[in-house]
């Protein structure tokens, strides 16, 4: 620890003896960098905030794909600090005082590029730095592109959008014209050549639609034909006639009562309600067949009546062969259709791929002009709501700023680097110079040096001349030392004062 304490007691001693170059070392190197610190231009910031609406206020599907943040963030970008926008903001502002041609101009707008930053804070939110000499001119600037900016985005909305209807206006013509030719062809081509046979469109397709209507019939039929076996097996088992009450025979009156109750007992087992058509027509019939079954004189003894489910199952059995008779019809007309139709397919191949292809074409064309159409109603609503709503389109959240002070260089931060380097680097050089001049300050370092005894040192003797000298000097080198420090403290000065007239 001693020594320890002797080598830091050596440095000083050695510093302290060569204390005039380390303060000459100190102003030279504090006063240069200075001068350096001094020659470094201030750059101030201007921010703006604005809320830019991509998408405007209609729905997705009439604004197109939705774009990626990024890429919204570059189209701003491109938008603002474009080459033409710049070159306005040049002449625009306090720079064309410092161009003279075109080539200024454009050394202008190569450097103005570089100091204007455009962030995507949140949604559409965009924030606006612009970094310049003076914060008079980054606000000027900052507020001359968003003036910019609005006016060429509103300017070329309307613009693309009238030029976007223009050519769908053209287009459609175009079709329009060509879809009538091709419907002029199709008709003709159907009264030429498929005036006389069934169905629509080409003939395979005509074909296949009597297919699908042949397979539908054929399940109905197989259905019924199913139901009337059923029913017939039930009439086989139903015997026909049952004893009357009483054991008389009724009359055509009682015989069609008993019928008429049959058959509504039957709509009641299939589930048909009091207020069923059939049920309302049974009711009705029954009033009527009971008022002329009392009115008939009663029959013999021992007769016998017809069984009402037996006249039931004859009646549904009945329309049971009505609805397969109908089906077989339907069927055989579906037959000869499509015979007729597989004989003009086989028959006349070329006709049939010549309707295949005017089809073909006719639903192209057909697409194509629905499409179009689409497209210009879409583009017509999106131009009309852009107009109406353009205030809300754009709206500036935060106007630019007019910095109080500069955001580069920092020199407070530069002044005090430099003063404490100088003085770093004044101690440095006397310390080097000491090591340099082999001399040494204490006995115990000679010992050290030589590896020999010291005998003994003889002390320094200063007169009072000397002395007086040595204080006069102390008093200089203070002074020099101070004088620095002064220095150091006015030029923090003179920056907090410059930074006070530029707010």
């Amino acid at each position: 620890m001693n020594g320890i304490l002797d080598e830091v007691r050596l440095a000083l001693h050695a510093v302290w003896t060569r204390r005039w170059v380390a303060l000459a070392v100190a102003w030279a190197v504090c006063v240069l960098g200075w001068l350096f610190v001094a020659q470094i231009p201030s750059r101030y910031e201007s921010r703006a905030r604005v809320l830019v609406d991509m998408q405007s206020i209609l729905p997705a599907d009439l604004n197109g794909a939705p774009q990626a943040a990024q890429q919204t963030v570059d189209q701003v970008r491109q938008t603002l600090i474009s080459a033409v926008n710049l070159q306005k903001v040049v002449r625009g502002t306090d720079l064309a005082n410092t161009v003279a041609n075109d080539r200024d101009v454009a050394d202008r707008v190569s450097s103005l590029a570089q100091s204007i930053k455009i962030d995507s804070q949140q949604d559409n939110l965009f924030q606006i730095t612009t970094t310049m000499s003076s914060p008079k001119l980054a606000r000027d600037v900052t507020q001359k592109l968003i003036d910019i900016f609005v006016e060429t985005n509103l300017a070329g909305d309307r613009s693309a959008t009238s030029q976007s209807l223009a050519f769908l206006d053209k287009q459609l013509a175009q079709r329009q014209r060509q879809l009538a030719d091709a419907e002029a062809k199709r008709a003709d081509f159907q009264n030429r050549y498929l005036g006389g046979l069934p169905g629509t469109g080409s003939v395979s397709d005509r074909i296949g639609a009597s297919r699908a209507q042949m397979a539908q019939v054929d399940g109905d039929l197989a259905a019924a034909q199913s139901g009337l076996a059923a029913v017939q097996g039930q009439m086989a088992s139903t015997a026909q006639t049952v004893a009357g009450p009483g054991g008389t025979t009724g009359g055509p009156a009682r015989a069609r009562l008993a019928a008429i109750q049959g058959q509504l007992a039957d709509a009641r087992a299939r589930g048909y309600t009091d207020n069923h058509p059939d049920v309302v027509a049974l009711k009705s019939q029954l009033g009527a067949a009971t008022a002329a079954a009392r009115a008939e004189p009663a029959g013999t003894a021992g007769g016998a009546t017809a069984n009402p489910l037996y006249l039931s199952l004859q009646s549904l059995a009945a329309d049971k062969q009505a609805q397969v008779a109908a089906l077989r019809m339907r069927k055989a007309q579906l037959q000869g259709d499509l015979d007729q139709l597989n004989a003009k397919l086989a028959g006349d191949p070329e006709v049939a791929a010549e309707q295949g292809q005017i089809e073909r074409d006719y639903e192209v064309l057909q697409d194509q002009y629905n499409q179009l159409l689409r497209q210009r109603e879409q583009i017509a609503l999106r131009g009309q709501a852009q107009t109406q709503t353009d205030a809300v389109r754009f709206s500036l959240i935060d106007p630019p700023t007019l910095a109080s002070k500069p955001v580069a260089p920092n020199r407070m931060l530069l002044l005090s680097g430099v003063f404490v380097a100088g003085l770093g680097a004044g101690v440095a050089a006397a310390f080097a110079l000491a090591k340099l001049r082999g001399t040494f300050t204490t006995v115990g370092a000679l010992e050290r040096a030589t590896g020999m005894p010291v005998i003994g040192a003889i002390g320094e003797v200063v007169t009072r001349a000397q002395a007086e000298a040595r204080a006069k000097r102390l008093k200089l080198f203070l002074g020099g030392t101070a004088a620095l420090g002064v220095a150091y403290v006015l030029l923090l000065g003179v920056e907090v004062l410059q930074r006070g007239m530029a707010a």
